[in-house]
C-alpha cells in the first residue's frame, strides 16, 4: 500500500472546495436521520465516511445526487447551491457519478453492451461513444469478459463495470457506496489502487463509504466518523483513530490501522 501512502502527502497541497454540505438534515416523520451535519470535499481528494450502521452514510449519497430532498440545508458544488437541480442535472451538468452498493447494470446485457447502452445516454457523438467504451474495457483489463453478461461476472469484476459505468460521463466527483463488500483480500486490494488511480490520473474527487474501515483507510486521505446523524471527528487516517470521540463512537480503544 505505499504507493496510496505516498500521494496522500501529496494531495494536501492542494486545497480547493468541490462540494460542501451545508447544515443538513433530513426527517421522516418524528425520526431524524441526518441531523445539522455540514463537511466538505476538496478538489482530487478521497474522503472515507464511516460509522455504525444506520448511521445515514448511503442517505448521505441519495441527498447529495439528488434521490432525497433534505429537510432543511444546502449543498454547494463549485460554490453553487444545486439542492433545487434534479438527479439528471446533477449527473451531467455538475459532474456527479455514482457507484452503488448493490446493482448498477443490466442483468441481461453483456459487459459491453452495458457500457454501450450507458454511453448512448451520456455521450451523444457515436465516434466518441466508441473510444470512451474501448478506453474503458482497457484501463479495467475487461477485455476477456466483454462478451460475458453481467450477471455472470464476479463481485470484483462486476464493481470494475459499475465503476466503469460512472466513468462513461466524465464525473468531477465520484461517489462510491460500500465498495468493499463481500470482496476477497486481493480484490479489495485491487480495488483500492483503482480507486487511488482515478484521483491521481484521473483528478477525480472520491467519497467513499465502507464498514471495512481498516480497507478503507488504508486509501483515503481524511475520513469522518458519523454519530447520531452529525460528523463527530472528521482527520486523517492515523490521528481520527486516535480520536477520543472516534473511538467511542466507533472504533473502540484498541483499534489498528495495520
Amino acid at each position: 500500500m505505499s504507493v496510496i501512502k505516498k500521494f496522500r502527502i501529496k494531495n494536501f497541497k492542494q486545497k480547493k472546495e468541490l462540494l460542501r454540505l451545508e447544515r443538513i438534515s433530513l426527517h421522516f416523520g418524528k425520526r431524524k436521520i441526518l441531523e445539522d451535519l455540514t463537511f466538505s470535499l476538496n478538489q482530487g481528494e478521497i474522503l472515507g465516511l464511516l460509522g455504525p450502521n444506520g448511521v445515514g452514510k448511503s442517505t448521505i449519497f441519495n441527498v447529495i445526487i439528488g434521490l432525497l430532498k433534505p429537510t432543511y440545508g444546502s449543498i454547494h458544488i463549485e460554490g453553487k447551491n444545486v439542492i433545487n437541480e434534479p438527479i439528471f442535472s446533477r449527473t451531467k451538468r455538475y459532474k456527479i457519478g455514482y457507484v452503488p452498493q448493490y446493482g448498477g447494470y443490466f442483468h441481461d446485457l453483456t459487459l459491453r453492451e452495458n457500457l454501450n447502452a450507458i454511453s448512448e445516454v451520456v455521450i451523444e457523438n457515436k465516434k466518441l461513444r466508441d473510444e470512451k467504451v474501448n478506453l474503458l474495457i482497457s484501463k479495467f483489463e475487461l477485455e476477456a469478459l466483454q462478451n460475458i453478461k453481467a450477471e455472470f461476472l464476479s463481485g470484483g469484476q462486476k464493481k470494475r463495470l459499475v465503476i466503469s459505468l460512472a466513468l462513461l460521463s466524465n464525473p468531477k466527483i465520484l461517489l462510491l457506496d460500500e465498495p468493499f463488500a463481500a470482496l476477497d483480500i486481493m480484490t479489495i486490494k485491487n480495488l483500492q489502487q483503482i480507486i487511488v488511480d482515478l484521483q491521481t490520473h484521473n483528478n477525480i474527487s472520491i467519497i467513499l463509504c465502507d464498514h471495512q474501515a481498516r480497507d478503507l483507510l488504508s486509501c483515503v486521505d481524511l475520513a469522518i466518523v458519523l454519530s447520531n446523524g452529525k460528523v463527530i471527528a472528521k482527520d486523517t487516517p492515523n490521528n481520527l483513530i486516535r480520536n477520543i470521540d472516534a473511538q467511542n463512537a466507533y472504533f473502540g480503544d484498541s483499534f489498528k490501522i495495520n
